[in-house]
């Protein structure tokens, strides 16, 4: 059965058993059920004005083969894991399933991950908040009577995204523990009808700008980026761009979801941020992307790119101060702040391999550096990568460590 889902107007519409788009006729768009191999017509709902659009989009690297996202994000995966428990409490705790018969849909429960990428970090993610929600339903069984509980859950991304390679990995058994529902779009801005949502998710997610910061790229502004490919908090004026991009896109984050969701509906956010007056140079993430950035000036000096294309280009990422995100998520007046605890990443104190750090940092930047430098470079340029960590390796114990937030918001 195809599950019709409002929304953005390139939306695709997926349920269990899933369904792939095959072409757009019109305002019409093309799905193949695989199961009975039949061509059906569905309308595409017109987006919604208020949805801004926005001209780049950089996704995880795709596919499954050796550099893609799929093979190379056990990093974020130990992150996500080591917030599980905590997700559960939060959930089990905090969410008040009555509200479920405040509205005609009283058994559907809908689930969003926003930013899910590709790989079983988004399937484990979703499959720990069903399985607490059954938890806490069954216990407060005696309230709810009616149609069994079923759910529905919006994996969200860029439009490019590969949401071919999402869903054909998709663990067989869960698809019969919910219907999926493919939603590409910048979370920056809307993506979901108003008040449909009801726990919202997103991890390691949020360092990512809707767009780099306009003067960052531009040769006449005191804020061009020349001399780094990142905001990594040794030029004043390009960090107060990032930080200006950072909080317009946070805020819009915020605003949005705070749309989405129903009254008494969770947010749950982690990732990173930088601890108070700590550059991110002094990370080990930081050193690794300035070595990009020599491996990339190391190919210009052999005509494989040009000095003038490595000055045009930055990252659209931005990891804030652990006081920034708190400012920026207190000003928001649409949630009560439930749960709001600085960890540390499970990973902060093992040394990691130089060839585990080039693949996860490919698998990561791939589709960005391909995109501004061309095919050509990105084989060269990590290969290169892993010389240099060779020949320069990680202090770790030198580093300074990311701040890993786990934040619980409700909405008001």
């Amino acid at each position: 059965m195809l599950s019709a889902f409002w929304g953005h107007a390139s939306a695709i519409a997926i349920a269990s058993p899933v369904v792939s788009i095959v072409g757009f006729q019109g305002d019409r768009t093309t799905i193949r059920r695989p199961t009975y191999g039949e061509m059906k017509f569905v309308d595409v709902v017109e987006r919604p004005r208020e949805m801004p659009t926005f001209p780049q989009s950089f996704p995880m690297n795709g596919g499954d083969g050796p550099h893609s996202y799929i093979h190379n994000s056990s990093y974020q995966k130990v992150a996500i894991d080591g917030v599980k428990e905590r997700t559960s409490e939060a959930i089990l705790e905090k969410l008040d399933l009555k509200f479920l018969n405040r509205n005609s849909e009283a058994n559907i429960l809908r689930i969003a991950d926003f930013g899910c990428s590709i790989g079983p970090n988004t399937f484990d993610v979703v499959q720990n908040i069903i399985d607490t929600v059954k938890q806490k339903r069954l216990k407060e069984n005696k309230t709810y009577i009616g149609a069994p509980l079923e759910f529905q859950v919006c994996f969200n991304d860029q439009p490019n995204n590969d949401f071919n390679t999402l869903f054909r990995t998709q663990p067989f058994f869960s698809r019969k523990e919910y219907f999926s529902v493919g939603v590409p779009g910048s979370f920056h801005g809307r993506v979901l009808p108003k008040n449909s949502l009801h726990i919202g998710h997103t991890s390691y997610t949020l360092h990512w700008l809707s767009n780099v910061p306009q003067h960052v790229c531009d040769k006449k502004s005191p804020a061009l980026n020349k001399s780094y490919i990142q905001c990594n908090n040794l030029v004043d004026e390009v960090t107060k761009a990032y930080k200006i991009q950072f909080r317009k896109d946070f805020g819009g984050f915020l605003e949005a979801r705070a749309e989405e969701l129903v009254s008494g509906g969770l947010m749950i956010l982690s990732g990173q941020c930088l601890p108070d007056g700590i550059p991110k140079a002094l990370t080990w993430q930081g050193v690794v992307i300035d070595m990009i950035g020599d491996c990339l000036m190391d190919l210009a000096k052999l005509g494989i790119t040009s000095k003038e294309k490595i000055e045009l280009f930055s990252l659209p990422t931005y990891i804030p101060h652990i006081s920034e995100f708190k400012a920026n998520i207190e000003q928001n007046e649409n949630f009560n702040v439930e749960t709001m605890e600085e960890i540390s990443h499970p990973m902060d104190y093992m040394p990691l391999t130089n060839d585990f750090i080039t693949s996860m940092f490919r698998a990561i930047l791939n589709t960005i550096i391909e995109e501004h430098f061309g095919e050509g470079v990105v084989n060269e340029l990590f290969s290169r990568l892993a010389k240099r960590l060779d020949k320069y390796p990680i202090d770790f114990k030198r580093c300074k460590k990311y701040v890993n937030y786990f934040i619980v918001l409700k909405r008001k």
